[in-house]
């Protein structure tokens, strides 16, 4: 079926990140697969984390389907969006018709999008992964594709007003290799792989960005254990817990 409204929605994103002036630094889009199913993995940071990482895969012409809570479907502007992108809504309490639903569409050739830590990070550090995305990608007989993200916090995240004026805000991005998933490995241990490959590229995003806190008003962005104000990962579970 034509895709009638995926592509116009890019073209919007696109325009506003003009827009915004951002600058990019992105490099392993060559590591999207042209053709065939395949997990994105990435870590959570920001609200808009799914539009940068659907980018990733634009100079492979493919279209990512994420994975993201039913509340956003529910929602009167975002639900009818992204249902015709056909994103999957998954409800916590009840999570199996969305695995079934990624795993069909895993089996059909597409790109599923996931975010394993299944909230943004207040710490903007690695959060504990789910399976699914492992289990997944071993049932469906698929790889994964790890990536990581750095700088869509300074655009809108948990706890912080939107900053979507004109900022030159630097994102950074990394996608790695695929990385096959052995359906005799246990779920957990590849889970813990996959992991730690997205903490690799997560700290050579971190390393790779141009900028630093412009003063002591501006260190809220940056982890606790590179310097910065961001709660330490023990606080910033207890602020997910109190909701």
């Amino acid at each position: 079926m034509a895709e009638l409204v995926y592509p116009p929605v890019i073209g919007i994103a696109r325009t506003m990140f003009k827009a915004l002036d951002l600058r990019f630094d992105i490099k392993g889009t060559e590591n999207v697969p042209r053709r065939g199913g395949a997990v994105l993995v990435s870590n959570h940071i920001g609200y808009l984390d799914f539009v940068f990482c659907g980018l990733t895969a634009r100079p492979a012409k493919r279209l990512v389907r994420f994975m993201a809570k039913d509340s956003v479907f529910r929602h009167k502007v975002s639900g009818p969006l992204m249902r015709a992108m056909k994103h999957i809504p998954v409800d916590r309490a009840a999570g199996m018709e969305a695995y079934k639903h990624a795993l069909k569409a895993l089996r059909s050739g597409e790109i599923i999008g996931v975010f394993p830590e299944a909230t943004i990070s207040p710490s903007f550090t690695l959060k504990n992964f789910k399976s699914g995305a492992a289990r997944l990608a071993q049932e469906a007989g698929v790889p994964l594709l790890p990536m990581a993200l750095w700088g869509t916090q300074r655009l809108w995240t948990k706890g912080h007003k939107r900053a979507l004026g004109r900022h030159h805000f630097p994102i950074t991005m990394r996608v790695g290799e695929p990385m096959e998933a052995d359906p005799t490995e246990p779920s957990d241990t590849l889970t813990e792989r996959l992991r730690g490959r997205v903490q690799e590229l997560l700290e050579a995003a971190q390393r790779a960005y141009p900028v630093r806190p412009k003063g002591p008003d501006d260190t809220w962005w940056v982890p606790a254990h590179l310097g910065g104000t961001a709660p330490a990962p023990a606080d910033a579970l207890a602020l997910d817990r109190r909701g």
